[in-house]
Formats: C-alpha cells, sequence, structure tokens
C-alpha cells in the first residue's frame, strides 16, 4: 500500500515538472534567422517641392533589455516614467540627407551617441527637422539643418513625451513651443509599495455605458495621482538659438495646434474626474485659444467625462467634437455636432451638422453643412468650395459634398455615394497642395481639381489619376499605370500643373524605391532612392495571386508561394500553412472583389509565414476569409459555416494544382486570425495543426461587442457562445500552439484568454501548447521574442504538418 501511493505521489509530481518546460530563448533555423537579420530600410520623407529627402533609420526590432524598462500603464497610456516617453516608442539611431536628385545620402553631422530618436517635425518652411532623443534620465529636444546636414541640441530642458503632440513649431519657424517636466512635479506612488487607506469603489447610476474591454485603465486613487503627476507639462517657447521663455502654465496638455497664420494656439487640456472604465482620450477636456504670445483669448469647448455613450459604432458623445483649424482661413475653427444625440436608433434626415467660428472666436457660429451620415472630414479649397464625406458602418456607405463654406442656404452636391468596400468602384482621394499658410488645401489648376486611386479591377490592379471638373462634377482619366509585371503607387503631387507625382515602384523581388514621375510624358521617370533587396535569399520564390471559389459561389483570392527550388514538373506534394484574418461584409460583390497584386515585394515580416518556404512548405498567405451578411442579416449570424467554407475552398484549390499533401496542411493566424484558427480546429477536420497568437477565445469576456460584432452578450447570447472556441473546446482534437504576449494591450485580447482556454484544452486532453512573451504586447517587438515565436512555429510545423503520422 505505501508502494502504491509513493508511486502516485511520483506521478504526480512528475506530471508537474513535465507540464511545464524552462526555456531560454531560442533561435529559429539559420534560412530563417538570415531573412529576420536582414537590415532595415530607412523611412522616407521628401519635402513638397520634390528637392530635399531625408531618411530615417531604426533596427527592425527591440531588444527583450528595453522592454524590461520601467513601465506605468495608466488611462490607456503606457510610459516610461524614468524617461517620461511612451515605453513602447519605436525609436530610430541614425539620420542622412540629400538632395533628391543624388544618388548617395550624406550623415547627418553632430547625431547624439548611442541615439534614441522620435517625434520628427518639420518645420513650416520644411529646412528643418527637430526631434526628441531619449537618454537614461529624460527626453531632449534637438533640431536637425536638412541643407546642412548638421544636428545640435537645443536645449537641456527635459520634455515631457508622454502624451500628445510635445514639439510644435511656430508658423514663422523662428521657435518651437515645448512640454516640459514641471519643476514642481511630485514623486510617483510607488503602488507595489504602497499601503492602502480604503478600498477602490466605482458606481454605476443607472445609465448604460457600454464600453469595450479596455486595457491599462486607472484602477485606484494611485493611479490617479500617478497619471496626472505624468500627464502635466509647462509650455516653453524654445527659440533657435536655445533661448527659452515661460508660455503656458503647469496643466495637463494633451493636443496644441497653431493657428494656419501663426497668430493664435489652439490648446486641449484635460481636467478631473479621471475614469476607471474608460481610456484618458474620454476624461474631461477643454480647449482654449491663446495669442501666440500665450494670452487667453477664449474658451471654445468644455467637454464633461464620456463613460456613456449610445449603444452601436456609430455612436458618438453629444456637443462640439473633431474640432480643428480651416487649412484655407488665416484662423478659423470649425467643428461637428451629432443632430440625433449621437444615438444610431435615432431617425433623422440629417446626423451632423458642422460649424464654423471666424477669430475672435466670441461671436454666433455659422453652419457650414449638414451631413446625412456621421461626419468624417473635409479637404478644404476656398472660400466657395470644399469638399465634406461622411460614412455610416452598418450599410459600409460613404458619401462626399460638394459644397459652398460661404452659404449654407446652397444645398451642398453629392459627388460620390458608394459602398466603402467597393474598392472596384472607388474614386481616389483628392490632390491636396500646401497654400501660402503652409497648410495642405485641395489642389486645382484651372477649374479642376484631380483624384488618385488604388486603381483595383476585375483585371487588375492600376493605379490612376483622374481630373475632376468642379462644374460639371465629371471625371477624366489623365494617368493609368501601366505595369503588369510591377506594382506602382501613386504616393503624392508635387506639381499637378506641370504634371509631377511621386510614386514608389517595386516587384517581387525589386525593393520598393521612390521615383518622380511626369504624367504628361510617356516614360518619364526619375528615381529618387535605390534601396537594395535586403532578402535576396528568397527572391526567385515562385509566388502567384490564386483565384477560386467557395461552395456558395462566392469568389476568393490568396496569395500562393511555392518552395525554394520547388519543381513544378514533378509537382511533388508538400505540406501547407494558410494564413488568414477573417473580414465582414455588407455584400457579397466586395467580399469577392480581387484586391492583392501578385507584383507586392516579397517583404517576410516578424509575423508573416513567407518565411516557411525556406523549410519546404507552401504558403498560402492572406487567403481571403469573408464573412457576408446582407440586409438585415449580420454577418456574425452565420459565422463559423463561412469560416469553414472558406478554409474548405482554399486548401481544395492548391490541391487541385497538384501542389500540396492536404493531409498536411496547418493553419495560422493574429488577434482575429487566431480566433479564427481555434475555431476552424474546433469545427472542421481540414487541418494537421494550428498556430494562434494573440487571440480572444471567450466571447462572453468582451460581452459589449467585439471586432464587428455590435450586439451586446445579451442581444445575442448565441451568438457569443457559437462563436467562441472555450465554449468548445471539447472539440478540440487538432493540436494547437498558442502564444501570447504578457502585456497585451489590445482591447479584448487580454493574455488571460490564452490561459483559460488552454487550461480547457488540457483539461480535456487536448493536443496544446501554451507561451506567454515575457513584456511583449498585442504586436511583438523584441528581437528575442520574435526569433523564439519563429522557433516555436517552426517546431510545432515539424512536428504535427510536415512530419504528420
Amino acid at each position: 500500500m505505501k508502494k502504491f501511493f509513493a508511486i502516485v505521489i511520483l506521478l504526480l509530481f512528475s506530471g508537474n515538472f513535465t507540464a511545464q518546460e524552462k526555456l531560454t530563448y531560442q533561435k529559429p533555423p539559420k534560412e530563417i534567422l538570415e531573412l529576420v537579420e536582414a537590415p532595415l530600410a530607412p523611412s522616407v520623407w521628401i519635402d513638397s517641392k520634390g528637392e530635399n529627402v531625408v531618411l530615417y533609420y531604426r533596427d527592425a526590432y527591440k531588444s527583450i533589455a528595453e522592454l524590461s524598462e520601467a513601465e506605468l500603464r495608466l488611462g490607456g497610456l503606457r510610459i516610461n516614467p524614468k524617461t517620461n516617453i511612451g515605453s513602447r516608442t519605436r525609436f530610430y539611431n541614425n539620420i542622412k540627407v540629400k538632395k533628391a536628385s543624388e544618388k548617395d545620402a550624406r550623415q547627418v553631422a553632430g547625431i547624439p551617441n548611442n541615439p534614441r530618436l522620435s517625434n520628427f517635425t518639420i518645420s513650416p518652411d520644411q529646412k528643418m527637422v527637430a526631434f526628441l532623443n531619449t537618454v537614461e534620465d529624460g527626453v531632449q529636444l534637438w533640431l536637425a539643418d536638412i541643407e546642412n546636414g548638421t544636428a545640435k541640441q537645443l536645449s537641456t530642458l527635459k520634455v515631457n513625451a508622454n502624451m500628445g503632440d510635445p514639439i510644435n513649431w511656430f508658423e514663422d519657424g523662428s521657435a518651437l513651443l515645448v512640454n516640459v517636466i514641471p519643476k514642481d512635479r511630485k514623486e510617483l506612488i510607488n503602488t507595489d509599495e504602497a499601503v492602502p487607506d480604503g478600498p477602490t469603489v466605482t458606481v454605476s447610476d443607472g445609465e448604460k455605458a457600454q464600453n469595450r474591454t479596455y486595457q491599462d485603465l486607472l484602477s485606484s486613487p494611485n493611479d490617479e495621482f500617478n497619471f496626472e503627476q505624468l500627464a502635466l507639462s509647462e509650455i516653453k517657447k524654445i527659440s533657435l538659438d536655445g533661448k527659452v521663455a515661460d508660455f503656458l502654465p503647469t496643466a495637463m496638455y494633451d493636443d496644441i495646434d497653431f493657428s494656419p497664420d501663426g497668430n493664435y494656439v489652439m490648446v486641449n487640456t484635460l481636467k478631473r474626474p479621471f475614469s476607471y472604465i474608460v481610456p484618458y482620450n474620454r476624461f474631461p477636456f477643454e480647449t482654449t485659444i491663446y495669442s501666440s504670445q500665450g494670452k487667453l483669448i477664449q474658451k471654445v469647448n468644455d467637454v464633461p467625462l464620456n463613460e456613456v455613450e449610445p449603444k452601436g459604432f456609430m455612436a458618438t458623445r453629444m456637443g462640439k467634437r473633431s474640432m480643428d483649424w480651416r487649412a484655407d482661413k488665416p484662423a478659423t475653427i470649425y467643428w461637428a455636432e451629432a443632430l440625433d444625440k449621437g444615438d444610431p436608433e435615432v431617425k433623422v434626415d440629417y446626423r451632423d451638422a458642422v460649424y464654423q467660428l471666424e477669430a475672435p472666436f466670441n461671436g454666433k457660429e455659422k453652419l457650414l453643412l449638414k451631413t446625412i451620415n456621421r461626419y468624417s472630414g473635409i479637404t478644404w479649397g476656398n472660400d466657395n468650395l470644399a469638399i465634406a464625406s461622411d460614412y455610416w458602418w452598418n450599410d459600409r456607405n460613404t458619401k462626399s459634398y460638394l459644397f459652398n463654406p460661404s452659404n449654407a442656404s446652397e444645398t451642398p452636391k453629392i459627388i460620390f455615394d458608394r459602398n466603402y468596400q467597393d474598392r472596384y468602384n472607388d474614386p481616389g482621394n483628392f490632390v491636396t497642395a500646401r497654400n501660402d499658410f503652409d497648410e495642405r488645401v485641395l489642389e486645382m489648376v484651372d477649374g479642376n481639381a484631380f483624384l488618385m486611386g488604388d486603381g483595383f479591377s476585375d483585371k487588375g490592379q492600376f493605379p490612376f489619376v483622374d481630373e475632376f471638373n468642379l462644374k460639371t462634377q465629371k471625371t477624366k482619366r489623365i494617368y493609368q499605370s501601366e505595369y503588369t509585371d510591377k506594382l506602382e503607387n501613386l504616393n503624392s503631387a508635387i506639381d499637378m500643373k506641370k504634371g509631377k507625382i511621386l510614386v514608389r515602384i517595386e516587384s517581387q523581388n525589386e525593393y520598393p524605391n521612390y521615383y518622380f514621375r511626369n504624367i504628361k510624358k510617356k516614360n518619364d521617370l526619375t528615381p529618387v532612392t535605390s534601396f537594395e533587396n535586403p532578402f535576396k535569399s528568397i527572391q526567385d520564390v515562385q509566388k502567384e495571386v490564386i483565384t477560386y471559389k467557395r461552395d456558395d459561389g462566392l469568389e476568393l483570392e490568396g496569395t500562393l508561394y511555392l518552395p525554394i527550388g520547388y519543381d513544378k514538373e514533378k509537382k511533388e506534394k508538400m505540406p501547407m500553412i494558410l494564413w488568414a484574418y477573417p473580414r465582414e461584409f455588407k455584400d457579397k460583390n466586395s467580399a469577392s472583389q480581387n484586391t492583392t497584386n501578385p507584383n507586392e515585394f516579397i517583404y517576410p515580416y516578424y509575423g508573416s509565414p513567407i518565411y516557411w518556404v525556406t523549410q519546404g512548405y507552401v504558403v498560402l498567405d492572406d487567403a481571403a476569409f469573408p464573412i457576408v451578411g446582407e440586409g438585415d442579416e449580420e454577418p456574425n449570424d452565420t459565422f463559423r459555416t463561412q469560416l469553414v467554407g472558406n478554409a474548405k475552398a482554399a486548401i481544395d484549390a492548391v490541391d487541385k494544382m497538384g501542389y500540396i499533401d492536404r493531409n498536411r496542411v496547418g493553419v495560422g493566424g493574429h488577434s482575429y486570425g487566431a480566433f479564427m484558427v481555434a475555431n476552424l480546429l474546433s469545427h472542421s477536420d481540414l487541418f494537421a495543426a494550428g498556430i494562434a497568437r494573440s487571440g480572444a477565445y471567450n466571447r462572453t469576456l468582451t460581452p459589449f461587442g467585439f471586432q464587428s460584432e455590435e450586439r451586446s452578450y445579451w442581444d445575442s447570447p448565441e451568438t457569443y457562445n457559437t462563436m467562441s472556441p472555450f465554449m468548445h473546446a471539447d472539440k478540440m482534437k487538432t493540436p494547437l500552439l498558442l502564444i501570447h504576449g504578457e502585456a497585451d494591450n489590445n482591447s479584448g485580447t487580454y493574455p488571460l484568454q490564452s490561459e483559460r482556454y488552454f487550461n480547457a484544452l488540457k483539461g480535456l486532453g487536448a493536443t496544446a501548447r501554451l507561451v506567454m512573451l515575457p513584456k511583449e504586447s498585442h504586436g511583438y517587438s523584441a528581437k528575442e521574442s520574435i526569433l523564439h515565436v519563429l522557433w516555436e512555429q517552426n517546431e510545432w510545423l515539424d512536428k504535427y504538418v510536415k512530419n504528420k503520422k
């Protein structure tokens, strides 16, 4: 008997030991590692005249040591309290400059040692760039001269970069407004060591507050104190010669914006009370206009705490919102206000009204126009012409209005009225140019405006420029890309009168580079950059966009990659990885459109499955997984059925081509794609194994909506339960690798989602593995983490897909 108990105890302890693996960070195979370590091309900025180019360089990944620096998560923000900048900021480490006509870039002299650069802000004349450099004990203000290629530290004051834009140029380019740490800021409370003086109490007063499951919220009076201290700034005026002058006293400044003429400054300031259920962008704030000397002119908005809004994606708060400066006027503010109480259930002819108010901002506001859907923006032209837009989520409708800002009684003309998911009929975006105030306004030449579009069609993608007659509202095509072996993206206009535009051209094995194109001259193309392909080991991979049909006739697509060296003549049946992300549509026409260009550069970023072409796998990437709900039917009413139908159609299509062993197919996805993977493995037998990264699996933990689902759990419990893989964990018979960042900040994808789902799978005897990544958020950024994730995925695929028994 004693021996029996000893065996039982030994087995129990053995089980505990084998259930956990103590791993150091691992690295994937050499072929994958070389692709991960390829140098990153710089980010490119080109001035509006097409003369000067600035190149910003950074490493592709952070280190786990950087992610392990101090971090406070407060009010939806993640802050390094020691340096006073976002703890997840992507830093750059070098700047180079060149003339657009030159081939080689020049190193900017004077860049600090071990630089951590961020918040690049170009001066109004586009000759200088202000930026921040983060050091061990704070954030410094720096300035670079683009023409001369030199940089210098502008001030020794410590910048507060925790919130909003911490540096703003005066319109004449002579100085900057800078948020700096107040001298009298109080020491932060160490919440891990603080002794509480009472419980934390949150109250519901009977109003419905159906908010999403936000993360990083305030949760105690100590959090409130720390948030306030980290949000407090003094505003200083710092001249280009380094002279410092007081501008505004200590407050919680969120946003600062100069008027186009530079004579006024609009400032948003946060106020108490704070909230424990919504992030800081819904805290109370007021908007105040000051002169350019810091003199109070007028308070123009006062917004209370916004914890309660009507239900639905198109709900909004009452009062003035989206306040901004008119780009075509010296100093005129404009804003929108809801006419339906912000409630999409209220039936009205017009959802929003847009008003304006001229300096000195103490008169009566003037109505500009009313929008049928929810207002979404204005492209300003002149006194008599501007273009407004609106949208409505529920039917995917968007409208564009040509209106007269000087005469609200003149009925706006609806120039576009369409489904914004219908990419084939997308007219493009209006081209803008810089005006005398250095603001972007509608570009007009001889009574015509211009539209640049992506140019998706049933015959392929052919980006275009259209001339738009502002009197007749008719379009005329003046340029269309003719490439069938490359992809040309139309970036921006340099001079529409001369026909000069900036384009970016790439192909499957040619890295994207910038060119000036004259659309009035055939084949007139001038190179601006000359970046080399850093991924040459996969440049000859066979790639094509395949199209196929779902059982219900819906046309689908996916990008197919064959393994390196694959012989199409022999057609050896290889294992396959299918990677996808579900998207919701309200009509089958939009859902079936082909919006993938086969000529896109093959770019294996950290979350990509493309790496596995080096390991003998066929890869079907970005496979179309539309979920369609037409008319009164919601897409999620038939989510699972459509999900499985999409997957079956994809596998059938590649199997029919003769490339794969359909018994050795793995499926992967990230976030909502992970949710997809768990559902597919629970409700089909199509796959040998799955990889689910940073997903949500129990929708009752996101009861007031998720992804594109507006209904709450109590509106449609069957939807939540049917769609939740957690509720069907007993059906899981396929090996599943779960990966999640321990510091995931995405709404709804708490790390708890993966932990509880894994516990259910383990308890029910499923084959599963849970990998929790220390310090990582919803997207992974430390090189150590990314290499380990690739190793985990490779091991899992080799064991359960490639070498499936």
